[in-house]
């Protein structure tokens, strides 16, 4: 007689929910303790949903999309927010910005322009292993105004040069022979992610959240002050830190005399460019000139947007079936909307002035330049904690900004450095930006390694953003 053991599946379901019923519990705890009494009911309800919300995306019991919808069910169903408000999100102009965004980055790589572009920078820059590194981290900056994923250009673009050329080179994963120049190129590779993801604010699918959550406070950040204001501290970032990689982590293989002519063969397999690259190539050209110059005369950046991806689609070079199967943008926009709009009504609702009067209280007498770069950097080293940049945002850049500000800080130079670390932060573990998860599951890279390189690198960038950032902003005329 079989005797059918029930216990183990069970188990093994129990086992499977508990993310979700830690969300829930800490959700319903919170829902139901007492509230402070100077927040109305709705308002601490707002507050337990959100920070469930947040739980969630960490623990990750499901996917964010869905994380994003149940959230906006229970906002509704509680009565807590009416439907209009619970959707309110979803007509802001960033949300549709980042989406489309997405669409264009899709003619990249079905064009493999994005390929094309990083191979050129090899022949031209890759004599040495130090040659390589700049040539991929080049290659990463021209690309990221167009791909807002960093998942996709770093992952998707950037890494299979640079693992193909470690094989090339006996270079294997997981071997002694990674740190030929493996392991070095790997590191530089996501070094350089988080650097250009915070250079433009179509660069990180984050970026145009932490624009909305700063206009909820009142600071108005365009495509052109993001990206003017990175300008200096960011082209510094790129030019040390592929330096620092190298003496921490310096591959046994300093000069690649081969690299030309293995970047050349691989342009020779690709052949000429096709017509579908030139209007690629074309479209970005015009985005860029449009981002920097369209304000003045009076094309926004979503306008930009909307009119380069509709001409991809006239011309086709993509169609609107590939761009309907873009499961990322459309998950972006439906996770994107929600958290947008549980964070706009903590501002509303009062909750994140409750809370930034209370942490003023941490910093509190202090000149507003050590205040907010005590504040920033809490902010920074927190992302330890983090497993998603946009969980880190939407948990605690509106109560820093504002706490920031109550200090007496300039509104834009405090909205514009915790924005540009809200990405730079992401080069500390291997968990905490899109990229990370990619590059270090490669194998060329040990976790001990991996960790001290991005607490060194995240140390050094620090200081070039705050010391030399704090230079140019103050010649930009965001303070003093």
């Amino acid at each position: 007689m079989t005797v059918i053991n029930t216990h183990k599946p069970i188990r093994g379901f129990l086992k499977k929910q508990i993310p979700l019923i830690i969300t829930v519990l800490i959700g319903v705890g919170l829902w139901y303790c007492p509230r402070p009494e100077a927040l109305t009911e709705v308002a601490w309800h707002v507050f337990a949903i959100f920070v469930a919300t947040i739980v969630a995306i960490i623990l990750k019991p499901l996917p964010m999309g869905a994380i994003a919808i149940i959230a906006l069910a229970v906002t509704t169903v509680t009565g807590t927010l009416s439907i209009n408000e619970a959707l309110d999100s979803y007509n802001k102009a960033p949300i549709w910005l980042i989406v489309i965004a997405f669409f264009i980055s899709k003619g990249f790589i079905k064009t493999h322009l994005g390929l094309r572009i990083g191979y050129y920078f090899v022949m031209l820059f890759g004599k040495s292993s130090l040659g390589l590194a700049y040539s991929l981290t080049f290659s990463e900056l021209l690309l990221s105004p167009a791909i807002p994923s960093v998942t996709a250009r770093t992952g998707g673009i950037i890494y299979p040069i640079a693992g193909g050329l470690a094989e090339a080179f006996n270079s294997k994963p997981n071997q002694p022979s990674a740190r030929n120049l493996g392991t070095f190129l790997i590191l530089v590779c996501f070094q350089g992610s988080v650097i250009t993801s915070a250079m433009f604010l179509t660069a990180m699918a984050t970026n145009p959240t932490v624009v909305v959550f700063a206009q909820d406070l009142g600071v108005n950040i365009s495509w052109n002050v993001w990206a003017l204001g990175a300008l200096v501290p960011g082209l510094l970032s790129i030019l040390v830190m592929p330096l620092v990689v190298y003496k921490l982590s310096a591959p046994t293989i300093k000069e690649i005399p081969d690299a030309y002519h293995l970047a050349k063969d691989k342009l020779k397999q690709m052949g000429k460019m096709k017509y579908q690259e030139w209007v690629m190539l074309g479209v970005f050209m015009l985005l860029i000139g449009l981002w920097i110059v369209g304000e003045r005369i009076g094309i926004d950046s979503v306008t930009t947007a909307i009119l380069g991806v509709s001409v991809l689609l006239l011309m086709r070079v993509v169609n609107w079936s590939e761009l309907l199967g873009e499961t990322v943008a459309w998950e972006t926009f439906l996770w994107f909307g929600a958290l947008l709009t549980l964070a706009s009504q903590l501002k509303s609702k009062g909750v994140i002035d409750y809370f930034s009067e209370h942490m003023a209280g941490f910093v509190g007498g202090m000149e507003w330049v050590y205040g907010l770069l005590i504040l920033s950097i809490l902010y920074f080293f927190s992302h330890y904690f983090f497993a998603s940049s946009m969980a880190h945002v939407g948990a605690m850049f509106s109560t820093f900004l504002l706490t920031s500000i109550a200090l007496g800080a300039p509104p834009i130079l405090s909205a514009l450095l915790l924005a540009y670390f809200s990405s730079l932060y992401g080069g500390l573990t291997h968990y905490g930006i899109g990229s990370a998860p990619v590059l270090f599951g490669s194998g060329y890279v040990a976790l001990r390694e991996w960790w001290r390189v991005g607490l060194i690198v995240s140390i050094v960038n620090i200081f070039i953003w705050t010391v030399v950032g704090g230079i140019w902003w103050r010649v930009l005329g965001f303070w003093g």
